[in-house]
């Protein structure tokens, strides 16, 4: 089993953080490697070819017996969520605070960073980098402190751990209704609905959401895209 990091945007950790997300659908990249093989003696192998067209994709996919090399890991690896954060002062100790939903987690909760008192180690050197300076209520209301962009979050600062259970390569446009809601959409109660003033269903939400991440034309495009289908082992609603 190995563990890998991915990024979420404030909206998707919280639809994860409620249950209402399951799915994640990233662009495929060209440039990764494509083709995992297996030889005969069960070890595994690596075609190092790229993708350059539709047709060598479903040749692969339908031809030959292999299966296309996630980048985000295969069934049964696991991603650890990458989300805006901040090292803040919670009434005198060490804490993060997640901006997704503002909620604030002791530092000393992780069993990882106690002496063996149970108190916290403030020698580990994982804490070096960090000023916990800023106030919580400060930092959540605006007032003091700054965000740190999800990119930067280390491992040990992860709040939501997730297990791959399905991967699969498709067009974007083929996603149906009942994905677009395990993609964590929905219908008028959906930011994307409220912004343009009425009730769209959960794939045109998806669509709208889309094409502002990627850009207008991005979901015209019609790109290959990994599906990423996980369950929650650590944080949210398992």
């Amino acid at each position: 089993m190995i563990e890998r990091p991915i990024l979420f945007n404030a909206e998707m950790v919280n639809a994860i953080l409620e249950g209402r997300k399951t799915q994640t659908r990233r662009v495929l990249n060209n440039t990764h490697p494509v083709v995992t093989g297996f030889v005969p003696n069960g070890e595994r192998g690596y075609w190092k070819g790229t993708a350059k067209s539709e047709q060598v994709i479903q040749q692969y996919i339908t031809t030959f017996p292999f299966t296309i090399k996630c980048p985000f890991g295969m069934v049964g690896d696991r991603l650890w969520v990458r989300e805006t954060f901040a090292p803040v002062n919670l009434y005198g100790e060490i804490a993060l605070a997640y901006k997704a939903d503002s909620d604030v987690i002791r530092v000393v909760e992780n069993e990882s960073f106690q002496d063996d008192d149970g108190t916290i180690n403030y020698d580990d050197p994982r804490l070096e980098k960090y000023s916990f300076a800023a106030w919580a209520d400060d930092v959540l209301s605006g007032t003091e402190g700054n965000w740190k962009p999800s990119i930067h979050m280390p491992r040990w600062a992860s709040r939501i751990l997730l297990e791959i259970t399905n991967i699969r390569v498709e067009r974007l446009q083929d996603i149906s209704d009942e994905d677009a809601k395990a993609e964590g959409f929905d219908y008028s109660t959906h930011p994307s609905a409220i912004e343009m003033g009425y009730a769209i269903g959960a794939r045109t939400n998806f669509r709208h959401t889309w094409e502002q991440i990627y850009g207008a034309n991005a979901w015209n495009i019609n790109p290959w895209v990994w599906v990423v289908e996980f369950k929650v082992i650590q944080g949210g609603a398992a």
